[in-house]
C-alpha cells in the first residue's frame, strides 16, 4: 500500500501573487556590477576609438564570463572563470563555424536552440550559479545570426580569448585586497541562517523552514571552504566558527542567536576571524581532514542524468519560438530563442514565474531603450557608456527580482545590436516586442509539454539515500570507540542528503504535472535525520560548551 497521501491537483494553479516583489538585493551585487563594467569599458572604449565597433560583440563574448564566480574563493575561482571562458569559446566556436557554412535561419535556429540545452545543462550540473547558461545562450545565438566567413573565425575568436582573459583577471583582483573575502561571506551567511533558527527556539510557526535553510547554509559553506586547497590558518578559524554554528544547530534553545549574529558582523572587512575559545580543544576531529572525505562529489554524467527533462525543455521550446519568429517575419529570431532559453527553472511553477517577471522586464525595457535611444545616438562613445551604464543597472537590481534586472538586460541588448551601425529604433522596438512574447509564449508551451514524470521518483531515491545516511550515522554512534574521522564523515554524508532531500522535494512540488507525492514521509524522515545529526555533534563532545561563552 502506498504511503502516499493525496496530493494536490495534477494541473496545478500557477501563482500571480508575489511574482513580481520586490526583494533585498545580494549581499555582494556590487561586485558583478563594478566587475563587468571594469571588464567591458577597456575593451569597447578601446574599439570605438580605432573605428571597429563592430568587432565588440566578440570581445563582450568574453569579457561577460566576469559576471561568474564571485561567490567562489579565490582558488577556486580560478578554475571555475577559466572554465567559463574556454565555455564561452566553444559556444561562439560553433556559432561562428556554422553561420559561415549556412544562411538556413531554419538550421540556424536548431542550432541556437541545442546549444542552449547544451548550455543549459551544464550550467546547471557544474552549479556555475548566476547568470547561469543566459549569458552563453545570448552570445551564441546572436553569433549564428552575425554575416561572417571562415577565415573570419580565428580573428574573432581571438577577439574574444582577449575578453576572457581580461574578465578572468578583473574576477581575481579583488583577492589581491581581501584574499578571504568569499569564505568569510559564506561563513557569515552559515552564521545568520542559524541565528534565524536558535531564534525560533527550535519550535513554533516556521522552525522546520528556518531549520532546513539553516542546514542548507552550513552544509553549503563546508562545500566552501573544503574547496578552497590548503587548510591556511585564516581557514581553520573559519571552520571553527562553523561548527559552532553546526552546536547550535543540535540545541538552539541554548544558543543566544546574538552571538552568532555579532561573529558574522565581525567577518565583513579585513579584521582577525573571530575565535570561540571554547572550541580550543574539543573540536579537532571536526577540523580534521578526514572531514574532506565526506564530500565526494558526484560524477558530471551522474549529474546530467536528472536534467534530461530541464534539456528536452530547453532544446523543444527555443527551437519552436525561434521557428514562429520566423514564420511571423521577425528578423532576429534569435531573441525570441533566448527568451525562451531564460525561462526553464527547476520546474514548471518556477518557470511561469520567470516567463512573467521576463515578459513585464523586457515591455517595460523598451520604453527605457525608446527614452535612451537618441542619447545613444550622439556618437559611439556615448552609446558605449549607455551600454556600461546598463550592464551596471542589470546587475545591481537582477538580485532584487528577475524583472527589474530585465528593464535594463533589454535596452542594453537592443543598444548592442547597434555597435555595427546604428538602426531604425521603431523597427527594433516592434521586433523585441513580438519576440518576448513568442519566446515566453511558447516556451512555457514547451515546459508544460514536456512533463517531469521522474520527479516523484527521485523524491523515493533522496528518501532512501537520507534513510541509509541516518542508519551508518547511527551504527558508528553506537560504537565505543568510533574510528578517528568515522563520526564526523557520517555526520557530513546525513547533512548532504538531507539537503539533497528538501532541495528534490521543492522542485517536485512545483511540477504542472505530477501523480501525488510522499510528502507525510518527507518530514519525519528529515525530522529524524535532523535528531541524528544533533546527536552525532553531542557523541563528540560539544554538547556542554552549547551555553559556554565566546
Amino acid at each position: 500500500m502506498s504511503s502516499a497521501i493525496p496530493g494536490p491537483p495534477r494541473v496545478r494553479r500557477l501563482p500571480l501573487a508575489g511574482v513580481l516583489r520586490v526583494g533585498r538585493p545580494s549581499d555582494i551585487w556590487f561586485k558583478p556590477a563594478l566587475s563587468v563594467v571594469a571588464s567591458v569599458a577597456p575593451l569597447n572604449l578601446t574599439l570605438a576609438a580605432l573605428g571597429r565597433l563592430d568587432l565588440a560583440m566578440y570581445t563582450m563574448a568574453g569579457s561577460l564570463c566576469a559576471l561568474y564566480a564571485h561567490n567562489r574563493p579565490y582558488a577556486a575561482r580560478a578554475r571555475a572563470l577559466a572554465w567559463v571562458v574556454l565555455g564561452m569559446l566553444g559556444g561562439l566556436a560553433v556559432a561562428l563555424v556554422t553561420a559561415s557554412l549556412t544562411t538556413d535561419a531554419v538550421v540556424l535556429v536548431t542550432v541556437g536552440a541545442l546549444l542552449a540545452a547544451v548550455q543549459k545543462v551544464l550550467c546547471d550540473a557544474t552549479r556555475i550559479g548566476p547568470p547561469g547558461h543566459l549569458i552563453f545562450a545570448f552570445i551564441s545565438s546572436a553569433s549564428l545570426f552575425a554575416p561572417g566567413t571562415l577565415g573570419q573565425v580565428p580573428g574573432h575568436l581571438a577577439l574574444a580569448a582577449t575578453g576572457g582573459a581580461w574578465a578572468w583577471l578583473v574576477g581575481m583582483a579583488p583577492g589581491l585586497v581581501r584574499p578571504h573575502g568569499p569564505e568569510r561571506r559564506a561563513t557569515a551567511h552559515a552564521l545568520n541562517a542559524v541565528a534565524a533558527y536558535a531564534g525560533t527556539r527550535g519550535g513554533g510557526e516556521g522552525a522546520a523552514r528556518a531549520r532546513a535553510a539553516a542546514v542548507a547554509a552550513v552544509h553549503g559553506t563546508w562545500e566552501v571552504l573544503l574547496s578552497t586547497g590548503a587548510r591556511s590558518a585564516p581557514r581553520r578559524a573559519l571552520e571553527r566558527l562553523v561548527v559552532r554554528a553546526e552546536i547550535a544547530l543540535a540545541a538552539p534553545a541554548a544558543t543566544e542567536p546574538e552571538r552568532l549574529r555579532g561573529w558574522a558582523r565581525e567577518l565583513r572587512g579585513n579584521g582577525p576571524v573571530p575565535r570561540p575559545d571554547d572550541l580550543a580543544d574539543a573540536a579537532d576531529e571536526l577540523l580534521g581532514m578526514e572531514a574532506e572525505l565526506a564530500f565526494g562529489k558526484r560524477s558530471l554524467l551522474r549529474r546530467l542524468g536528472p536534467l534530461a527533462p530541464i534539456a528536452l525543455r530547453t532544446a523543444l521550446g527555443c527551437a519552436l519560438a525561434g521557428y514562429a519568429s520566423l514564420a511571423l517575419g521577425v528578423g532576429r529570431p534569435y531573441w525570441a530563442l533566448v527568451t525562451a532559453a531564460s525561462l526553464y527553472q527547476a520546474n514548471v511553477t518556477l518557470t511561469w514565474s520567470r516567463g512573467v517577471q521576463r515578459v513585464v522586464g523586457n515591455l517595460v525595457g523598451v520604453l527605457v531603450f525608446a527614452a535612451v535611444v537618441p542619447l545613444a545616438h550622439l556618437g559611439k562613445v556615448v552609446l558605449v557608456l549607455c551600454v556600461l551604464a546598463f550592464n551596471f543597472g542589470a546587475e545591481a537590481l537582477i538580485g532584487r527580482n528577475y524583472w527589474l534586472g530585465s528593464i535594463c538586460v533589454t535596452p542594453m541588448a537592443l543598444l548592442i545590436t547597434e555597435f555595427a551601425r546604428f538602426q531604425q529604433s521603431g523597427e527594433l522596438i516592434t521586433d523585441r516586442v513580438v519576440d518576448t512574447l513568442v519566446g515566453a509564449l511558447i516556451g512555457f508551451v514547451a515546459a508544460v509539454a514536456v512533463t517531469n514524470r521522474r520527479a516523484g521518483d527521485r523524491i523515493e531515491h533522496a528518501l532512501s539515500a537520507v534513510e541509509r545516511a541516518r542508519e551508518h550515522a547511527a551504527r558508528v554512534l553506537a560504537r565505543d570507540h568510533p574510528e578517528p574521522g568515522a563520526l564526523e564523515s557520517a555526520r557530513r554524508g546525513l547533512a548532504a542528503a538531507v539537503v539533497d532531500l528538501r532541495a528534490t522535494a521543492d522542485t517536485a512540488a512545483g511540477e504542472w504535472w505530477q501523480r501525488a507525492l510522499p510528502e507525510d514521509r518527507v518530514m519525519p524522515v528529515e525530522h529524524a535525520a535532523h535528531r541524528t545529526l544533533a546527536a552525532t555533534v553531542r557523541r563528540q563532545g560539544l554538547h556542554s560548551l552549547e551555553g559556554a561563552r565566546a
